[in-house]
């Protein structure tokens, strides 16, 4: 409210004295009586208060509403500047919580993985441990098979061979059931040695 009214009064204020000098520019050389003197002044006191009649009026209230609106306008901006600023405050808690909660839910992928490489880690050594043990198993077994087979085949030559030796120290023929008698029997006997080494 103070103001409104202060620059109207400084204007006038100023506007006196030249309104007063431009009434007496008729008069140079004269001396100004009282009588003049007071005509001049109450002529200044109503330009004045013309003066500030029409600026309380008229320019003052424009001014006014100017200098209002500027400042509405400002207290707008600095009211969204504040909005703004608590919205990108809002959208940083919330980025900084999303971030966490991506580096959490990372971090439970990452031991979730390293669970499952344990369990198949794991797994694949028993796995490969019994497919081991599974092939020794056969291996021992296919050797086992194969020297029975290579046994029974040298049994049968050394039993050809005794046949053989016998027929030229007996000097026969030794028929067919003599031959398979006597294979039988150094089969036995290599069965038994076998059983005992």
């Amino acid at each position: 409210m103070f103001r409104r009214f202060t620059v109207p009064f400084v204007l006038a204020a100023l506007a006196a004295p030249a309104l007063a000098l431009a009434g007496d520019t008729a008069q140079h050389d004269a001396i100004a009586s009282t009588k003049e003197g007071i005509a001049t002044g109450v002529t200044a006191l109503v330009v004045l208060g013309v003066v500030f009649a029409i600026l309380a009026a008229k320019v003052w209230p424009a001014i006014a509403s100017g200098l209002d609106d500027r400042a509405n306008k400002i207290k707008s901006e600095i009211e969204a500047a504040e909005a703004a600023r608590a919205q990108a405050k809002s959208a940083l808690e919330q980025y900084e919580r999303s971030l966490a909660d991506a580096r959490e839910q990372a971090q439970k992928e990452i031991d979730k993985a390293r669970t499952a490489a344990a369990g198949l880690s794991v797994e694949l050594k028993a796995k490969a441990e019994a497919e081991v043990a599974a092939m020794r198993g056969k291996a021992l077994a296919d050797i086992e098979a194969a020297k029975r087979v290579a046994l029974a085949e040298i049994y049968v030559e050394s039993a050809n061979l005794a046949t053989s030796v016998a027929g030229k120290i007996l000097q026969r023929e030794i028929n067919r059931n003599d031959q398979s008698r006597l294979v039988e029997d150094a089969l036995a006997e290599l069965k038994t040695a076998g059983a005992r080494g």
